[in-house]
């Protein structure tokens, strides 16, 4: 099986060329809807898909984040295991601008190195480098 992750925000073009940034990733297959948005672009990093966006007619994720608090979470949240703690660290950086820091990046009994934030489009990730297991 495999499963496609895709997100709808308002401005998609911002959101594309910010997960560019944040992990390295290059356009894909996509196509533009008359006003110059995402009908649907894929984002790949080594040739893999990795994630689609598409324009949204509204601006939930943006409501999302402006009210935001510890007690309300998103509905889902994007993992994603980075290759290293400079990889995450860089993520970090680039997301949480004008976003929320949900969990600030340190360390966790499973991860050296992770943290959980909501962009300014209100997609919520949780990034880590690939961790261990505690022993039991």
């Amino acid at each position: 099986m495999e499963m496609g992750l895709q997100v709808y925000v308002k401005g998609s073009v911002a959101a594309v060329n910010l997960y560019r940034k944040a992990f390295g990733a290059a356009l894909g297959y996509h196509v533009l809807n008359d006003d110059g948005t995402f009908m649907h672009a894929e984002l790949e990093v080594d040739g893999k898909l990795i994630l689609a966006v598409s324009e949204s007619a509204n601006d939930i994720g943006w409501r999302l984040l402006k009210e935001y608090s510890p007690s309300v979470r998103p509905t889902m949240n994007f993992g994603v295991t980075l290759a290293d703690e400079a990889a995450v660290k860089h993520a970090y950086e680039v997301l949480s601008q004008e976003g929320v820091i949900v969990l600030p990046l340190g360390r966790l009994p499973w991860s050296d190195c992770c943290a959980d934030v909501i962009d300014r489009f209100g997609v919520s990730w949780y990034l880590t480098v690939a961790g261990h297991r505690p022993e039991e």
